[in-house]
């Protein structure tokens, strides 16, 4: 494979624009920028998330996502691009899925928390939830993927149940709210 990347700074974004994947240049907080910007930073939690000690199954199943944040930050960056597709939605619901049989139904709502592993995992749902408020926002001005949406929607509710697990196969006891009530 070629070197792609053989000088890192190029000078370009001192204007304040940044490059798009079709070539155009747009300003570095247009909501293009914003969207795939916040699914990278998305993409780096899952990269800390994986620096825990995890089993080989969770660790495949984040490498695969991480591959296709990518794939999805690229889809943002190159407008008319669909890259996510219902198969990569499908299976996040399988995980999830999988997953839940697991744990103990809720009836009350969780903290984030517990383990590092499973609290790094509460931050990466909240920056996926982000993502998919930015990629949303793209939508209203323009065409956007809605499998891109949906696979957001449905890895944030992922991420919620593995952190659930992570903590559930450590022994962790969920942290849960307690409505507002003092527990002094």
């Amino acid at each position: 494979m070629a070197n792609r990347l053989s000088k890192i700074y190029t000078r370009t974004g001192d204007d304040g624009t940044t490059g798009l994947g079709s070539g155009e240049r747009a300003p570095k907080d247009d909501p293009r920028v914003e969207a795939y910007g916040t699914v990278d930073e998305l993409n780096s939690a899952v990269g800390v998330l994986r620096s825990n000690d995890l089993s080989p199954d969770t660790d495949n199943l984040l490498a695969g996502i991480q591959q296709q944040l990518f794939d999805l930050g690229g889809e943002l960056s190159m407008p008319g691009t669909e890259v996510i597709n219902s198969d990569n939605v499908t299976a996040l619901e399988q995980a999830l899925d999988s997953l839940n049989e697991s744990l103990r139904p809720l009836k009350e709502f969780v903290l984030p928390g517990g383990t590092a592993a499973a609290a790094v995992c509460h931050l990466a749902r909240a920056i996926c939830r982000r993502a998919e408020r930015r990629v949303i926002s793209l939508a209203a001005e323009t065409d956007v993927n809605e499998q891109s949406i949906r696979y957001l929607n449905r890895l944030s509710d992922l991420l919620f149940v593995l952190a659930r697990s992570l903590n559930c196969a450590a022994g962790e006891a969920e942290i849960l709210w307690t409505g507002g009530r003092n527990n002094n």
